[in-house]
């Protein structure tokens, strides 16, 4: 993978929007651990066309009786690709994602679109970014769609446990931010730290001014993290963020392998190891 087979432009999809071609299905993630439920947003603005996503019950399962598979565990096979079709998409279908939080909840969906053999790319600078290009908004609650009956290929991007995890010999970076990694601070979860040997690589500092860096910038952040020459673990507090360092660096052609449970499921489980500090 490079950039462009995972990031779009605002103006690449504005001139996308503008062809008598297929429009591309579009899909709307917007999401933030402060407000999960997106869906009056999407209905007082959206790109035209688009499918409102909730990442908590259409990108993630449920684990009220498993704690150590984290608050986002990632939905069955079975269940995604229901998704999927629900969406109207098969391998054919050109995807975007966007959302309006730098892409933390797109970049979620790409992850498992790509998990599921599909591909799609994340809007670059999301909602602000296609309205600063010119782009106009609709409102409402959206189009129906078509379902298709697409069959996906799941585990077609790495995923680890626990155990693995724990014996990782590459570079496991944790997309928390500093204060939580560090275990000054934890909101969520049922301990605070991280796990023993990461690094902190706070996905936030992927973007400036909602957009992504660009590769000169993302290659030297991750290379000073060790992410360039050696296996890549992902993950964050329960496996959302995780997905925008694992979309950053696919935009650099490494593929990183996502712990889904993260830190909320490590936690739980009183037999790992914590560590703290920096």
């Amino acid at each position: 993978m490079n950039r462009s087979d995972v990031l779009i432009t605002a103006d690449e999809l504005l001139a996308r929007l503008a062809d008598d071609g297929s429009t591309p299905r579009l899909l709307d993630v917007r999401w933030t651990l402060q407000k999960p439920d997106g869906r009056d947003d999407f209905t007082a603005g959206h790109i035209p066309g688009a499918i409102y996503v909730d990442l908590d019950t259409e990108l993630a399962a449920h684990s009220e009786n498993d704690p150590t598979a984290g608050r986002h565990p990632l939905p069955s096979a079975e269940a995604f690709q229901d998704q999927v079709r629900a969406w109207g998409i098969d391998q054919l279908t050109e995807v975007v994602v966007y959302d309006d939080n730098s892409g933390q909840g797109a970049a979620r969906a790409w992850w498992l679109l790509q998990w599921a053999g599909m591909k799609a790319r994340v809007l670059d600078g999301g909602l602000n970014a296609f309205v600063a290009a010119g782009g106009e908004l609709a409102t409402g609650v959206g189009a129906p769609v078509q379902p298709s009956t697409v069959t996906i290929s799941p585990d077609s991007m790495p995923v680890i446990d626990a155990d693995a995890a724990s014996a990782w010999t590459g570079v496991l970076l944790d997309a928390r931010a500093g204060e939580r990694f560090r275990g000054d601070s934890e909101p969520l979860d049922s301990q605070a730290g991280h796990i023993p040997g990461a690094t902190n690589a706070p996905a936030s500092e992927n973007t400036a001014d909602g957009k992504f860096l660009d590769e000169e910038s993302l290659r030297s952040r991750f290379s000073a993290l060790g992410a360039l020459d050696q296996p890549v673990g992902v993950y964050c507090g329960s496996g959302v963020s995780a997905c925008h360092n694992a979309l950053a660096l696919a935009s650099l052609g490494v593929e990183a392998s996502l712990y889904p449970a993260s830190w909320s499921g490590w936690s739980s489980d009183p037999d790992r190891p914590v560590a703290t500090g920096a």
